[in-house]
């Protein structure tokens, strides 16, 4: 699992989501619809992904040794 990144890309608005969800969105490091960022595979990431998967998707990217 550390060797696994995962992109993490916004297809969705925040406005109308409760200030949790907006600021879990922003702790993600996303800025706006179809920005990417890529993040570690971690326990922490998982579970701020896990509570707003309705407006982000997420692809796994796999290092090549």
């Amino acid at each position: 699992m550390a060797d696994t990144k995962l992109k993490i890309t916004q297809i969705k608005s925040i406005i109308d989501n409760t200030k949790r969800q907006k600021l879990t969105v922003e702790a993600l490091g996303l800025k706006r619809i179809r920005h990417s960022v890529v993040h570690q595979d971690t326990p922490q990431i998982r579970g701020m992904i896990n509570k707003v998967k309705h407006l982000v998707t997420v692809e796994e990217l796999t290092s090549k040794k």
